[in-house]
């Protein structure tokens, strides 16, 4: 399965916020703005288009508590942060599915992807090099085929 919305599909808005309440985390309500956006997602933005879009909908939110509550939900394993190699980290909701990344590296567009035969493959090497996989992360960054390499 590929494309650029997998995070998303079948979530509700407040997924977030009541991933954060089952933690015991106390909701102010910008930190529900926050939430919600990470919920609403369909990209992995970083803090800065957070910002942008929390402002949007609070216009007294500050960058600072943006940065503070991102934080918060990245250390509650609520949301995983991503360094595309774009020096800025991205973030997207943790997901009970996991899937690898595909970076256009002229656009900065992420696809997600799973595939079968790399999980496979990847259990393989790790069994035949003597160890048990129990996490991975797999970024792979390209062209469109129809351009050239400059």
């Amino acid at each position: 399965m590929i494309g650029d919305t997998h995070q998303t599909e079948g979530r509700m808005p407040d997924r977030i916020e009541a991933l954060c309440i089952d933690k015991g985390m106390r909701m102010t309500d910008q930190r529900r703005v926050v939430a919600r956006i990470l919920s609403m997602a369909k990209d992995h933005p970083d803090v800065e288009e957070l910002y942008r879009r929390a402002h949007e909908v609070d216009p007294h939110i500050s960058i600072a508590t943006v940065y503070r509550t991102v934080r918060l939900f990245e250390e509650a394993g609520i949301i995983a942060r991503h360094d595309f190699r774009d020096g800025r980290s991205r973030y997207e909701e943790t997901s009970d599915h996991h899937h690898d990344h595909l970076i256009d590296m002229k656009t900065g567009r992420v696809l997600e992807f799973i595939d079968p035969e790399i999980e496979a493959l990847q259990e393989a090497i790790a069994r035949r090099l003597g160890y048990r996989l129990v996490d991975h992360r797999l970024e792979l960054y390209g062209i469109p085929l129809d351009e050239k390499d400059g």
